[in-house]
This record gives structure tokens, sequence and C-alpha cells, in this order.
């Protein structure tokens, strides 16, 4: 099973001291929404605006008027909220990051110079470095039966204990346009997702997910 470590470079993000006592990234889904409100506090005035309840949005940060964004949140430097985002609270999202038009964020972390950028719906999911959605691609994060998500790797399975859990996607990973994410996916890290897949295991690290039980190791 593909832990925390193995997954992210915890300085790319402000919750990287968090994750860092994991062992799993899912075991924070349930911490976020404390996690933004603690950070959030101790930013520096001077480098933040405060954009409503519980909204800290870096002032080097672009966000469209049209954008809709719910706290708890932040919003790293130089990141850009492209028209129409929708954020429905408890997001931290990090610096250089792309959230782009009628994406959809809701209770998950995005590590700095992550793209979600065309029609992209992010939910209960971790997101790690230079992570990238094509457009259209999606996480879902609910069992049709609403029964508690598990994580699989291989013949491994561990019950995440929530019904909510999305996807962890690792540093550098690449997932294809129009690609679903199923509840409890894991991309390993610089790992990519061929367009138009449906992914429910776990994707090792270095690899290609050509096609359900066809994964191949880059070269």
């Amino acid at each position: 099973m593909i832990k925390s470590c193995e997954l992210f470079d915890f300085s790319h993000s402000l919750a990287g001291e968090y994750l860092e006592k994991t062992v799993y990234p899912f075991e924070i889904l349930g911490e976020i929404k404390r996690i933004i409100l603690s950070i959030g506090a101790s930013l520096p005035e001077n480098e933040y605006n405060r954009a409503g309840a519980d909204i800290w949005i870096h002032k080097s940060a672009s966000v469209a008027s049209s954008a809709s964004i719910d706290g708890p949140c932040i919003i790293g430097a130089k990141t850009e909220i492209r028209h129409c985002a929708f954020i429905r609270g408890s997001a931290l999202i990090g610096e250089n990051c792309v959230v782009g038009n009628s994406a959809e964020l809701k209770n998950c972390i995005l590590f700095d110079n992550v793209q979600v950028p065309h029609y992209n719906y992010v939910g209960d999911s971790i997101f790690g470095y230079k992570a990238h959605m094509g457009a259209g691609a999606v996480t879902s994060n609910v069992k049709s039966d609403r029964s508690n998500v598990s994580v699989r790797c291989g013949s491994e399975k561990i019950d995440t204990g929530r019904y909510k859990c999305g996807a962890m996607l690792g540093d550098y990973a690449e997932i294809g346009c129009n690609c679903v994410l199923n509840p409890g996916t894991v991309i390993g890290r610089k790992s990519s997702v061929y367009p138009l897949s449906s992914v429910r295991e776990t994707v090792p690290e270095n690899s290609i997910y050509k096609f359900q039980n066809e994964i191949v190791k880059r070269f």
C-alpha cells in the first residue's frame, strides 16, 4: 500500500507537516477544515487578504470576479482562480496553482503547482506537487451504495472508515482528459493515466495506466 511519504514532497504544501504525521493520506481528510483554520490564523496579514469569514487569499493570487469561494479556504501565492470556479469550502490551495473554468473543489488539499484547469471536480482528495488533471477529469468520492470507501493495492485492502473519499495523486501525476478516478483511487508519483479511463485501484509510481489490468512501467 502506497504511503503518504511515498506520494508527496511535504515541503510543497502548508499542510505538509500535518500529512507528514500520517501513514496513509486519506487519514487527514476529516481534519482538513481544522487544519485550514489553524494555518489561516497564523498567516501574515501583510501577505494575505481576508475575503470574508475564514478565507485567506495571497495578495499575488488572481481571482476572477465570477468565482465563488466559501470558507474555510486558503489560496496561495501566484495561484489563478479562473472564471466560474466553485470552491465549496475546506480547500487548501497551494502556490502557482490553476483552478479553472467551472472547476469545483470541496474538502481537498492541492499542493503547489497543481492544475485543475477545465471542468474538473475535486472532492475529498489530495493532489501532490505538479499534479495535473486533463479537461473533464473528475474524482468520484462516494460509492453508489454509500458504504465506506476502501483503498486497494493488489490483494491488500484498507477500509478508510469514510463514506466520502476521492483520489490521492502523487507528485507529478498526470490524469488524461475525461477520466473518472473512482473512490479510493491512488495514483503514484510520476505516473499517468490514459484519457477516458475509469480507475478504481492503486497505480504504482512511474507507471502508465492504459486500461484496466494493463499498467506498464514508465521507462
